[in-house]
């Protein structure tokens, strides 16, 4: 799947975000070895810290359905460009050290990096 098309996937997920208290909206689509694409949005939450972000939401779908593997994954904002926190980095760290992240203000101007490159070094047991 190209780029373009996983970046539309994950724009079109943000209408379903739940974020009542910043209003930053963001939708994820991580595409899986095999092919399957799950998406995700930020579902946040009046205790700060119960907040989940979108590429998160979509990796947690994803494992629950029995993925572990996944080539890269679509990151997109209310705002335009979004690169996934340091925990979402961590997270996804944990199954695909070499996925690439992408994301951009629109569709015709999108940035792919490695994951290893946004966290350099991660932990893994």
């Amino acid at each position: 799947m190209d780029n373009k098309k996983l970046y539309r996937i994950a724009k079109e997920s943000i209408k379903n975000s739940y974020a009542p208290f910043s209003n930053f909206r963001v939708g994820a689509a991580l595409l899986t070895k095999d092919g399957k694409i799950f998406t995700g949005v930020n579902v946040e939450n009046s205790s700060y810290g119960a907040t989940i972000c979108a590429e998160r939401t979509a990796c947690v779908k994803a494992v629950s359905e029995g993925y572990r593997e996944f080539e890269k994954i679509a990151i997109v904002s209310s705002e335009g460009e979004a690169f996934p926190c340091g925990i979402c980095r961590q997270f996804l760290y944990e199954f695909a050290p070499k996925l690439m992240v992408i994301t951009g203000n629109d569709e015709d101007n999108l940035v792919a990096k490695g994951l290893s490159e946004l966290l350099p070094e991660g932990f893994k047991l």
